[in-house]
This record gives C-alpha cells, sequence and structure tokens, in this order.
C-alpha cells in the first residue's frame, strides 16, 4: 500500500493522460481546435471531440498572410467596439439621410402612397433630364440668327456637356446606390445617370436656372418660377426615389460650381462662331 496517497493518484491522473484517448489535451490548443472543442460544449458533445484527437488536422497551406490576419482580428474587434466620434456622427447622419429619403420616395412606385402622381412628378423630372436640355438647345441653335443669341446658346451647351460629363464621372467614381433599390432606366444610362451620388438632375437644374437668370432679362415672376422649378426638379428624384437628400443638395452645389467655371472660361463670339462654322461644315481656315 503506498505509504503517500496523493503521489499515488497523481502517478495514476499521470497514467491516464498518457493513454492515446487524453493526448490531446498534453498539447497546445490551436485556434481552430479550439473552436471546434468550443461548438461541441456548446453541441453537448465534448466526449465525442475528446475521444477523437484526429479529426483536427492542421492544415498544411497556413501562410504567412492568413497567420497575420487572424493577429489582426482582436484589433479590429476593438475599433468596431470602440468607433471614434467621428466615424458615429457620420454613421449617424448617414442613417438620418436614408430614413428621409425613404419617407419622401412616396412615388418610389405605382403602389406606394402617391403611387397616382408618379407620371406627373416623372414628367417633372424629364425636364431636368440632359437629353432635353441638349436636344432643346440644339434646335435653339439652328433657329437663332444672331451672334449674341448664338454665343449664349453656345456657352449653355457647353456647360451641359461639361455638367453631364463631371456627375457621370464622380457618380461612377463614389457608385452610391439610392434609397430604393432601382434598376436604371434607358434614358438615365443614355445620360449616363447610373448611381445616386450626386443628383444629376439636381444639379443640371442649379446650373441652368443660374444660367438663365444672368443671361436672360426676365420679369420677376419668372425668376421666382424658374428657381421654384429647379428645387422641385431635384425634390422629383427624391420622391420617386432615386436620389437621397444629400445627393440633391451636394447636385445643386456642384451644379453651381459648374456655372462659375463656365463664366470663368466663357466663349467669346468670334470662338462661338468658329464652332459653329466647324459643326455646319461649312469653316474655311483659308479664307
Amino acid at each position: 500500500m503506498p505509504s503517500n496517497p496523493s503521489r499515488a493518484r497523481a502517478r495514476d491522473r499521470g497514467n491516464l493522460l498518457g493513454r492515446p484517448e487524453f493526448l490531446s489535451l498534453n498539447q497546445p490548443l490551436r485556434t481552430g481546435y479550439t473552436e471546434g472543442r468550443g461548438t461541441g460544449r456548446r453541441g453537448g458533445n465534448t466526449k465525442s471531440h475528446q475521444s477523437q484527437p484526429w479529426e483536427y488536422q492542421p492544415d498544411p497551406t497556413d501562410t504567412t498572410k492568413e497567420r497575420k490576419d487572424s493577429a489582426k482580428l482582436p484589433e479590429e474587434d476593438c475599433m468596431l467596439l470602440n468607433p471614434s466620434f467621428r466615424g458615429i456622427a457620420i454613421n449617424s447622419l448617414l442613417a438620418i439621410d436614408i430614413c428621409l429619403s425613404k419617407r419622401l420616395g412616396v412615388c418610389a412606385y405605382t403602389s406606394s402612397s402617391w403611387g397616382s402622381v408618379r407620371s406627373m412628378i416623372t414628367l417633372l423630372a424629364l425636364t431636368g433630364h440632359a437629353i432635353t436640355w441638349i436636344f432643346g438647345t440644339l434646335v435653339c441653335l439652328t433657329r437663332s440668327n444672331t451672334q449674341a443669341g448664338q454665343e449664349v446658346l453656345i456657352n449653355l451647351l457647353l456647360a451641359l456637356v461639361l455638367d453631364v460629363m463631371t456627375v457621370a464621372g464622380v457618380q461612377k467614381l463614389v457608385k452610391r446606390k439610392g434609397p430604393w433599390e432601382m434598376s436604371p432606366g434607358f434614358l438615365d444610362c443614355v445620360a449616363m445617370d447610373l448611381y445616386s451620388f450626386p443628383g444629376a438632375h439636381a444639379s443640371r437644374a442649379a446650373m441652368v436656372s443660374k444660367f438663365l437668370l444672368s443671361h436672360l432679362v426676365l420679369a420677376v415672376p419668372l425668376r421666382i418660377l424658374l428657381v421654384l422649378w429647379a428645387f422641385l426638379v431635384g425634390l422629383s428624384r427624391v420622391i420617386l426615389g432615386r436620389h437621397h437628400l444629400t445627393d440633391m443638395a451636394c447636385g445643386f452645389a456642384l451644379g453651381l460650381l459648374h456655372f462659375s467655371l463656365v463664366e470663368t472660361v466663357w466663349l467669346s463670339s468670334s470662338a462661338c462662331q468658329t464652332i459653329i462654322s466647324i459643326g455646319t461644315l461649312s469653316w474655311s481656315p483659308f479664307s
């Protein structure tokens, strides 16, 4: 009989741990095996995992990159659990923007609350479309007989082309989708208005209204109606569920920037006549 019972129990315990079914207890824990054992505890199947240590086989294709990614997990978790004040503010503003935009999208579908007037809102938005204004400017240019009128129309046409290209480039870069899941229509694809940010109709309406207010002599009621038209065109796209409120606001700002740029590089009457001559194939450089 052993003189020291505690030593005997420790010796017996060591012999038990040396058995094949308990060899996994003497090995260092690994990430994948730890997850498996944790899953087994949750499922109430701990004994089956401990009795089969050969179930876990280390992946021979483990690379340094994978180990680095696993080492970064705690840091990423800490950043998610402790976001910065700036991140919280931006996410909160975006959430408010999406919520308000969805509430204003009362004509997003025909089954919406204001679905009965969807066709009228679509017609209002069409008045600010790029194809509408470019085609209308070209028609007015062919009917104009004065150099002053042609000068204004040529610069307006260049401003419209600048607006389309700039908005399309920013939309392609940001790739923000609208508040509602909608595929762009045919006219939107032609005008390269495929994404939400910034609002192309809002940008165009702001630029055109500012351009006409600066270069046309209009009565006060007409000037008020022109400003109101620009605002309603931008708002119509929000009501149709195509844009967010921030898209509309940034579109207005971008349109005013386009107007300022066109005013800075304003083409003179002689330059406009040269462009018209080239366009009508009546330009003679040796005359």
